[in-house]
């Protein structure tokens, strides 16, 4: 049998010609990533083992998005941690405030990452690189330590879930809706150590934004990884971007899958994960008699320029309702700016809502927005957990952009309709 795409990649960076499902491996590693939260620990575990160095200033990547600027005392010794010993060992690629972004939404903009790496971050969502056509995922802070120090990882090769996208989108859809569907209908272990792997006509109607949100939430159904192939939309934005010279992995036509699942894109409707799994959604047409009390857009989720725009046409001319906090976070510095740009910072003010600085913040219940007991959140995020957002007897429920800023409007979920 031939390799899926995740497993050329494995191989590739093993130093093997054929790898298969279940095997262990020891790979070699195109980045280690770490951010203000999980990157003292892995600090800490260097330390302890000994290591004096790191085995490539430039291929560490530590990003402070967390709790930045930082929210308390804690969040700034976290920060100060990662600021020394970036600094001790030259780590090119370190992002503090003014520079920095959502890591998720950040790397892939500055071209850090790209097509055929293989990436270890400690925050679960590294899982994102895959709509780039690269094998990336999330590790603990021991082994970020550890692939800080010696460029390695072991990995148990992962079998694989085929995804066959067919159609396109329509026009109040988004990758997210995509997603939410998926782990709907598969669940949140669905893909427990698996690699969701996505194909087919409907692959190249889907943006790079598209991509890179479906991605992220592979983790909410247990994957191991997510990846989409190398295409003509994947060049155009790699191209120029990418610091390293991007290579094209193709699964082979004999690869085996352990299932395969259709996916017609236009049969999609805007749906909301409602608490307390990212698994329990239901259109959003179903749930128009929730009230809300707060709506967040942004996160690595669903940060990024596509998103910004969604939600400023919805919102431009209108007023969120009364007893509705709305808070936009733009994924990264450049987005942010781009915003400005555009006037869409302007038409989110002149709407009602609030804009931060590029920051995970409420994502996490860290701080930006944090819910009181009984206080309900729709947002772009991407875990809705008992308590991931403030007050274990608070709710999130996630949605795309359409559906957040629609709701933002009526203050009640609402699916966007197209006028």
């Amino acid at each position: 049998m031939g390799m899926t795409m995740t497993q050329k990649i494995l191989a590739a960076h093993a130093g093997l010609t054929k790898v298969e499902a279940g095997q262990l491996i020891n790979a070699k590693l195109d980045l280690v990533l770490g951010n203000d939260i999980t990157t003292p620990v892995a600090v800490n575990e260097f330390k302890k083992a000994g290591f004096e160095n790191v085995f490539d200033k430039d291929r560490i990547a530590i990003v402070l998005d967390h709790f930045v600027p930082n929210k308390d005392i804690k969040a700034a010794e976290q920060s100060k941690t990662c600021r020394e010993f970036a600094c001790a060992h030259c780590v090119s690629h370190f992002y503090d405030v003014g520079k920095m972004g959502i890591e998720h939404a950040l790397l892939p903009e500055q071209g850090v990452v790209t097509a055929g790496d293989c990436i270890i971050g400690a925050d679960s969502h590294t899982c994102t690189y895959g709509a780039l056509g690269a094998f990336s995922t999330g590790v603990g802070s021991t082994d970020m330590a550890a692939g800080m120090a010696t460029g390695m990882a072991w990995f148990k090769v992962p079998s694989a879930i085929k995804f066959h996208l067919t159609g396109k989108l329509p026009a109040n859809c988004s990758g997210k809706d995509v997603i939410l569907t998926i782990i709907g209908k598969i669940g949140v272990d669905g893909a427990l150590y698996k690699s969701m792997e996505f194909v087919g006509e409907g692959v190249k109607t889907l943006s790079m934004d598209d991509r890179l949100c479906i991605c992220n939430m592979a983790i909410e159904a247990g994957a191991k990884n997510g990846i989409f192939p190398v295409d003509e939309v994947t060049m155009a934005y790699v191209t120029g971007r990418s610091e390293r010279q991007p290579v094209v992995y193709e699964a082979d036509d004999d690869a085996e899958y352990e299932q395969a699942i259709d996916i017609n894109l236009s049969e999609i409707v805007p749906v909301v994960a409602c608490p307390h799994l990212p698994e329990n959604t239901h259109p959003a047409k179903e749930l128009h008699d929730i009230k809300i009390d707060q709506v967040v857009i942004g996160s690595c989720t669903n940060g990024r320029m596509e998103d910004m725009e969604a939600t400023y046409h919805i919102l431009k001319g209108k007023k969120i309702a009364d007893g509705i906090r709305c808070i936009i976070i733009p994924g990264t510095m450049q987005i942010y700016k781009d915003c400005i740009e555009k006037g869409y910072i302007t038409a989110f003010i002149d709407a009602g809502a609030v804009v931060s600085t590029p920051t995970c913040g409420p994502c996490l219940g860290g701080y930006m927005g944090i819910l009181a007991a009984g206080e309900r959140c729709l947002a772009t995020t991407n875990r809705n957990f008992v308590g991931r957002m403030g007050h274990v007897d608070s709710e999130v429920y996630l949605a795309s952009p359409h559906t957040a800023a629609a709701s933002a409007l009526t203050g009640y979920i609402t699916e966007y309709k197209e006028v």
